[in-house]
């Protein structure tokens, strides 16, 4: 029982020490601390900031800061919600990274395949519109070996 309530009070206390505080001056021209200064102090003045947090300007009155502190802050599960959708976009974009790393690997192959095959001295023939084999000559190898070249340069870079 008494680990919890120190436990209950260490937690109270860190959260009081980590709390901003703010200097300012009141109507009555007293210096005045405080964890959130009146809407009418004049010269408010942020003492410490929580650690990560960006200083806020000191002159700002009270309203001004609270609506432009909701505009910008959101809630836990807004920003939940938005590290989700970011973490989403990123893998979708990976995902599409690693697709066409993969069309283009297995083109570049595919090139590297056909070029072996051409540059290998085998008789090499095509099929045409009958069905029939038609065998290359020398030209036609040499214009499908430069197409394949070609091939090989553009997906194996």
């Amino acid at each position: 029982m008494n680990r919890i309530l120190l436990t209950l009070l260490a937690i109270a206390f860190a959260a009081a020490a980590s709390a901003q505080t703010y200097k300012w001056v009141d109507t009555n021209g007293k210096v005045q601390y405080g964890d959130t200064p009146p809407g009418d102090a004049t010269s408010v003045t942020r003492l410490k900031t929580p650690s990560g947090a960006a200083p806020a300007s000191a002159a700002a009155p009270e309203g001004k800061k609270d609506a432009a502190a909701k505009e910008k802050a959101l809630t836990p599960e807004q920003a939940f919600q938005k590290r989700q959708q970011d973490r989403d976009k990123a893998e979708q974009a990976a995902g599409k990274e690693r697709a066409k790393t993969d069309e283009k690997r297995a083109n570049c192959e595919q090139a590297q395949a056909n070029l072996r095959q051409l540059q290998s001295g085998q008789r090499m023939w095509t099929v045409n519109a009958a069905g029939e084999r038609i065998f290359m000559d020398d030209d036609q190898r040499a214009a499908q070996s430069d197409r394949a070249q070609q091939a090989v340069s553009r997906w194996c870079n």
